[in-house]
Formats: structure tokens, sequence, C-alpha cells
């Protein structure tokens, strides 16, 4: 399994942030912000971390709060993005993925940044703030969104709203409920693996 590192990283305008990453073994085929879960960089992020890098990427996730601002989000995944685009990353090869918490941040930054792609994995609910809704009909990335219906987060007419008002953005989005799985996908194995395969190829697809 590919391994993970974590570094504190300070630019020289003075941000800073720590940054957990995995570096692919041959050939990078581009940069992905990964935005996580309440609860920091656990076990599970750094596996999805080393399994992007085993795909070609180069991924690495800004450590957030337990619960960031839309402006400290936005501003740990600037500092992420410049970290990759240091280290080559053209920037149209440039995206980002996030999942529960991280599934929220990731469709922020897709309505607040011109990147390559975009998928999030779950989020809160659309009754929170800030609305969901609100923020998918200002998509300026192409999104992909991944829903579990059996989960507690979003229930099927909010992910269907959600469809409706990512749709009418200038970019490519999509929007896929899955009706057995919650939003961590654990609770449908077959589920999880269409899933992975379904933001594998967003990001094959919107990132060349």
């Amino acid at each position: 399994m590919t391994q993970t590192h974590t570094e504190h990283h300070e630019r020289d305008d003075g941000r800073a942030i720590d940054l957990t990453f995995a570096e692919p073994d041959n050939v990078v085929r581009g940069g992905l912000v990964v935005l996580h879960e309440v609860g920091g960089v656990t076990g599970g992020v750094r596996l999805l971390i080393a399994s992007l890098a085993a795909e070609g990427w180069l991924a690495a996730a800004p450590h957030l709060e337990d619960e960031p601002t839309p402006e400290g989000v936005l501003a740990a995944t600037d500092v992420a993005l410049a970290w990759l685009v240091d280290r080559g990353v053209p920037a149209d090869l440039l995206g980002v993925v996030g999942f529960d918490m991280g599934g929220t941040a990731a469709l922020l930054v897709a309505a607040n940044r011109k990147l390559g792609a975009a998928v999030s994995v779950g989020g809160q609910s659309v009754a929170e703030k800030p609305a969901l809704i609100d923020i998918a009909r200002e998509l300026v990335s192409p999104w992909l969104g991944l829903y579990g219906d059996a989960g507690d987060d979003l229930s099927a007419a909010e992910v269907e709203k959600l469809r409706e008002a990512a749709a009418g953005a200038r970019v490519a989005t999509n929007v896929v409920r899955y009706p057995g799985a919650n939003h961590r996908f654990d609770a449908d194995p077959q589920a999880a693996v269409e899933a992975w395969q379904r933001t594998l190829s967003w990001f094959d697809a919107h990132l060349r």
C-alpha cells in the first residue's frame, strides 16, 4: 500500500496548514485535494489518500477544524492547491473530493473555485447552513454528488432537489442516489464499489 505522510506546510505569505499526502509510485496524472470528515485525518482518510495515489493521483488532505467556516474551508483548500502546483501539477489537472462534512466542503469549493473536477460523497442536510441547494446553483467546477438514501443526512427528496439545483449550473454535473447505502457506504459494499468507480471515472473524464 502506498505510504501517507504528514507535514506542516508554510507559504511565503504566512499561510500555514498541516497536510497529509501520498504520492504515486509512477507518473502523476494530476492532483486532488481530499476534504475529510468530522474527526480529522483518520485511518479511513489515510486509506482514501493512499488509494487515490495508487490510481496515479497526488492526493493531499489539509487538516480542517471539526466545524470549519466556509472561509476556513476555502483558505485551507487554496493552500493545498498551491502545494500541489508547487509539485508540478498543472492547474487544469487539479480536483477536489470530500465525504461527510468534506462532501459539503467539496461542493462549496466547486462553487467558489474553478477546478477541473469535484466529487462529494454525502454531506449535511440542505436545511443546515450553508444550504447545499443554494451552493449547487453557483457551481463553477464540474461536480459529481454521491448520496446514500439509508443515511440520516439527506433524504431522497432533498437529494433530488440538489440534483435539480446543480443541473442549472453552467458546468457538467451529476447526482447519484444509492437506496441501500448510508453516508459512509459501509451498509452496501456493492454500492461502495460502484461509487468508487464513478469517482475515478469522473476524474478520468475531466482531468485530462
